[in-house]
């Protein structure tokens, strides 16, 4: 007898289906990696904004904002990117944001004022920020709630 302790070899197709299972489950567990640092990352002035309907701005996503904040005691604060600063002057932060658009006029700069700070302690941020060079500037709202 030929090839008696010999099995036929069988030719095994290759695999041809990816598992996706494990990739899933590394996705799942990267998203709620995610969701738990997310918060944690939020940095900046405590301030209560006003609430009110609004359209949103639209703005050039490779160029960073300038945020300049008002917290409910009156003091100034700017955000750079994730850059955040300690409390600040009126002329430090006009001589400031001077600074900056002398190299990039391009940049917003958006003001986040606290609901319950003074009108005219927002006006004078702006009218600083006008003498500084911004030409336009954004206030940071937040939509209203529903149970209202």
């Amino acid at each position: 007898m030929k090839g008696m302790g010999m099995m036929p070899a069988r030719s095994r197709k290759p695999m041809s289906e990816i598992n996706v299972v494990p990739y899933i489950d590394v996705m799942l567990v990267l998203l709620i990696i995610f969701m738990v640092t997310a918060p944690m990352l939020t940095q900046g002035v405590k301030v209560d904004l006003p609430e009110t309907t609004s359209q949103p701005i639209q703005s050039d996503k490779n160029v960073e904002s300038i945020v300049v904040s008002v917290d409910s005691n009156g003091a100034y604060f700017m955000d750079i990117g994730d850059e955040s600063s300690d409390p600040m002057s009126l002329a430090d932060i006009r001589d400031r944001i001077a600074k900056i658009l002398s190299q990039r006029t391009d940049r917003e700069v958006l003001v986040r004022g606290d609901e319950h700070v003074e009108y005219g302690t927002v006006v004078r941020l702006m009218a600083q920020l006008q003498a500084a060079g911004a030409s336009n500037v954004g206030l940071i709202t937040e939509a209203p709630s529903i149970d209202e």
